[in-house]
């Protein structure tokens, strides 16, 4: 993994500043637009308070309390549990200025979109969004960015200018999946064990992906889980839990390049295909749930602005249940 963070050779710095070049004017024009039509309001509903969506991690301990139900068992103080012979956790002063981590899934099935997006521009659009967000309260964000495999690891830093360098290698990567198709479906179980590996320290992670993937995934989510926050983002496109009745037509697999003509205009068909995408829905709400994984659900053809501003509202109203309630297990999902 020591090779993710070694120094280049010039020549291949000199290669990677003139790609970024010939990219830096769309991925600008992508944060400024995101800026004046997404950001502005959302400082406006939210008020500016992003805290909502993320929380920091406290590294100063402030007191000693008994232990109540929803306190985090992480922050158990053993050695005064056993002295007293009740449970006591340390209550820590909370640290703002936190590192939040993108795991980014852009194999090839983010490409779809039915109607004027793809599942990849929202994405982009969410990750500038809550980057910029982050970077401008002094928070430092980083990113894994997952094609064919683990492509590239970007190191947690601040300011607009790393944002657009974030921007820059989603676009790089949207470049990429114009080649070959991909060998085989997503493994997205290897991409949670990297982020395992390469997230020392507490960190709130955005897991964005559509988590079509191959299955096994759970396991190392939930690891994840034990660590940090995770908040997964799932993307999605309403074609993919109905099909319209549009006679023959074409589908393929957008990760193995496999084609096949189905006839929509099969009412029968299309009542099964809504099944199973509705099957395969319960199944994935059900793993983040047990997983103890917040979700929001982002639809191309979602407002971005509406779906956070929901998302935030919903992990809000759950934070104060947790308190009030001592509940550690309601979910937060925002359709």
């Amino acid at each position: 993994m020591k090779s993710w963070w070694r120094k280049a050779p010039a020549a291949a710095n000199d290669e990677r500043l003139a790609a970024e070049s010939a990219v830096a004017g769309g991925a600008e024009r992508a944060l400024r637009r995101l800026e004046w039509t997404v950001i502005r309001r959302l400082d406006g509903l939210l008020q500016g308070d992003y805290r909502t969506l993320m929380r920091g991690s406290g590294l100063d301990l402030a007191d000693l309390r008994e232990y109540q139900h929803h306190d985090d068992v992480r922050h158990i103080d053993w050695n005064v549990t056993a002295r007293l012979q009740t449970p006591h956790v340390r209550v820590f002063t909370e640290d703002r200025e936190m590192a939040a981590w993108f795991v980014l899934d852009l194999s090839r099935s983010v490409d779809f979109g039915s109607g004027l997006k793809a599942k990849r521009e929202i994405s982009a659009g969410f990750v500038g969004v809550l980057a910029r967000l982050l970077t401008r309260h002094g928070n430092r964000v980083g990113a894994l960015v997952y094609g064919n495999d683990l492509e590239a690891v970007i190191p947690p830093r601040s300011g607009r200018r790393h944002v657009l360098h974030l921007l820059h290698s989603m676009e790089r990567r949207a470049d990429k999946a114009d080649g070959p198709a991909q060998k085989g479906m997503t493994r997205l179980d290897d991409l949670l064990k990297s982020a395992a590996t390469l997230m020392p320290r507490r960190s709130t992670v955005f897991v964005v992906s559509d988590f079509l993937s191959e299955p096994g995934w759970e396991r190392p989510l939930g690891q994840l889980v034990q660590r940090h926050e995770v908040i997964a983002v799932r993307l999605f496109d309403p074609l993919e839990l109905e099909l319209p009745d549009l006679g023959l037509v074409p589908l393929r697999d957008a990760e193995t390049g496999e084609q096949l003509w189905v006839d929509t205009h099969d009412a029968g068909f299309r009542k099964r295909f809504a099944r199973l995408a509705a099957e395969r829905e319960a199944t994935l709400r059900a793993s983040l749930a047990k997983a103890g994984v917040d979700a929001l659900e982002l639809s191309t053809s979602d407002d971005l602005v509406e779906a956070i501003v929901r998302f935030a509202d919903l992990r809000k109203r759950r934070t104060r249940i947790n308190a009030s309630s001592g509940s550690g297990n309601v979910k937060a999902v925002a359709a």
